[in-house]
């Protein structure tokens, strides 16, 4: 279940005109063969024998919300088959994993009892168990309660969208979920981003300040728990009435991709967070799909927002990969050679870049705190570095971030032309190529230094390259609306002392070395 990759989707319109993350339907749905799914007399063999197969890498699962994913996956296709599905979970496939009798079987019939209520899941789970058959680890964590933090929903004025925003905990492990909701397409969710609690606070403040560059007022409110349940339930609900209506055909844009589970899948893992919160005291609220109206650009910023706290979650997923770190560099050996990095800001144009020379046997610990000199950010959001032997930042075992302080610049990138990423603030994104363009022999010299480069880096918290842009944009025409409210968010008396073409590799070196001293 765990994504590969981090590259974000280009959006396409939903129905009501938002914009949405696109996303791809997993091979062994499509090939579902279930008898809600095929319309087949049920088969243990083919489609049991299957899905137990594939939960082989449960068993040796750290985090149950794999296995939860697990699940999600299965059930929200069956869901979506229509009528007849619950019925065949309980009287043919439930009782058939049950059959096979192994540690994946039980991890099967455990995930899914986690996030369906009413099925025959727990009591096959139990008769296993008593019977002798092992438990996956995270068994226990399914058992303990799950606690609910802050809940919130973020409203623009015209009542068109909102956002309910929320983390649970369980276990010392907390997920938050996003709901983007379309109040102008029946009160219906139209997408769900998920990710670690811990970056819940760089959500909310990417929806500040998108908000801010969008123009829009979004109004903030704290929800109880019970209320917040009503708002999701309504959201879903309405949402799984619509996709009543909907081809199957439809649906291959909404599991999961390689940027991380897609909406119905989330639904039956946020369906059963919320239902651990309070009863809600007022009823579930009627749907009349006769009051759906269709809108056009509803709040783009809507989709940035998603975007961005995607690509959160999705560097969640992620696992360590890649292949073995090859041996640090010995103190007795030979003394390090300097690359010639190449760091360029993706996506910039016109491009924006540096050129240092650094000791190869430089750690990526501080290499982090040469770049963030380079091109003048201020160290005040997370980062990572991703090779071809994993991801590397301050240590984060949600995040499957390894400790950078220990490895060194060589480790990573062996010679000309190695390539790797660094990544600075999740919300604004970003994102440095970095090459190594030469190895050259060391001089009785500085290092590190910076020998060339290209245009002055963006001010921070500036929404990423596309809010940049509008920053340039909006700074170069004196009669703009935000002109003054933007020169007063930079600090600057006028324009003129914007001055983004500005580069000087003097100054940087002398910065760098300032730093080293």
């Amino acid at each position: 279940m765990s994504p590969e990759s981090r590259r974000r989707k280009r959006a396409k319109p939903s129905r009501s005109g938002q914009q949405v993350v696109r996303r791809t339907r997993p091979a062994e749905v499509e090939q579902c063969d279930c008898p809600a799914c095929s319309d087949a007399d049920f088969d243990p063999q083919n489609f049991i024998g299957g899905l137990v197969a594939e939960a082989a890498d449960l068993v040796k699962a750290d985090d149950p919300v794999e296995a939860e994913l697990f699940a999600a996956a299965f059930l929200s296709a069956g869901d979506l088959a229509g009528e007849g599905f619950t019925e065949a979970l309980n009287d043919g496939m439930l009782p058939a994993v049950a059959e096979i009798g192994t540690p994946e079987a039980l991890a099967v019939l455990l995930a899914v009892d986690a996030v369906r209520e009413g099925t025959v899941a727990a009591a096959a789970a139990q008769r296993l168990a008593d019977e002798g058959v092992a438990a996956p680890s995270w068994a226990s964590e399914l058992r303990q309660p799950v606690r609910v933090g802050a809940c919130r929903r973020f409203a623009d004025p015209a009542g068109s969208a909102s956002m309910l925003v929320c983390a649970f905990e369980r276990a010392g492990r907390a997920y938050g979920f996003v709901v983007n909701v379309d109040h102008l397409d029946c009160d219906a969710a139209a997408d769900i981003v998920f990710f670690p609690a811990h970056a819940l606070d760089e959500v909310v403040t990417t929806i500040r300040q998108n908000s801010r560059r969008a123009s829009v007022t979004i109004a903030e409110e704290s929800l109880d728990p019970a209320e917040f349940r009503w708002e999701v339930e309504r959201a879903l609900d309405a949402r799984a009435d619509h996709d009543q209506d909907r081809d199957p055909s439809e649906f291959d844009d909404d599991f999961e991709d390689e940027d991380g589970p897609g909406y119905h899948m989330l639904a039956v893992l946020l369906r059963a967070r919320i239902r651990t919160l309070p009863e809600p005291t007022r009823p579930p609220a009627e749907h009349d799909a006769d009051t759906r109206q269709t809108t056009l650009g509803l709040l783009d910023m809507i989709s940035q927002i998603a975007g961005q706290a995607q690509q959160i979650q999705t560097r969640a997923g992620r696992r360590t990969a890649g292949r073995k770190l090859p041996a640090k560099r010995k103190k007795s050996g030979p003394i390090a050679p300097i690359y010639q990095l190449k760091v360029g800001l993706r996506g910039a144009k016109p491009p924006i870049w540096r050129r240092l020379e650094v000791p190869s046997d430089t750690s990526l610990a501080d290499l982090h705190d040469i770049i963030q000199v380079a091109f003048g950010w201020h160290d005040s959001h997370l980062h990572v570095f991703e090779t071809a032997y994993g991801d590397f930042g301050v240590a984060d075992r949600e995040l499957g971030y390894r400790a950078e302080a220990p490895v060194t610049l060589e480790q990573v990138a062996s010679g000309v032309g190695d390539k790797f990423r660094y990544t600075y603030d999740f919300g604004d994104d970003w994102a440095h190529d970095i090459v190594v363009e030469k190895v050259l022999a060391r001089q009785p010299i500085a290092y590190p230094r910076c020998t060339g480069g290209r245009r002055a880096a963006p001010p921070e918290d500036c929404g990423g390259i596309w809010g940049y842009a509008e920053l340039v944009e909006v700074l170069s025409d004196p009669g703009h609306p935000e002109h003054g409210d933007r020169l007063e968010w930079l600090g600057l008396a006028s324009a003129a002392d914007f001055q983004p073409a500005r580069f000087d590799a003097t100054e940087i070196t002398q910065a760098l070395t300032k730093r080293s001293g």
